[in-house]
């Protein structure tokens, strides 16, 4: 295998779907550390939605959570085609940053 072949991104029908639950409401400054991610508030909490590349990329959105002080409640891997279901809503009200 060459270093080409080794480098290149998976096509997306490879990325996995993950459904991560946060603590709290969280406001459009903390969203905006998020971008690949939709949101959307359930009850209490955050649920951030989206496709993620690889397993470095998931480490990646963990270390963001932890970095910012939030509260991890869960992380829930989803099949691809739950993903197509859901709307993107955006967040209103008073929402805490």
């Amino acid at each position: 295998m060459t270093g080409q072949q080794r480098n290149r991104k998976p096509p997306a029908s490879y990325e996995t779907s993950y459904e991560i639950r946060i603590r709290g409401h969280l406001g459009a400054t903390m969203l905006r550390a998020f971008p690949a991610l939709r949101a959307e508030t359930q009850g209490q909490d955050t649920l951030l939605r989206g496709a993620v590349a690889d397993q470095a990329a998931l480490h990646g959105v963990l270390a963001r959570i932890e970095a910012l002080g939030l509260g991890l409640l869960e992380v829930r891997r989803r099949p691809p085609d739950t993903m197509t279901t859901h709307v993107k809503q955006p967040l209103t009200g008073s929402l805490g940053s």
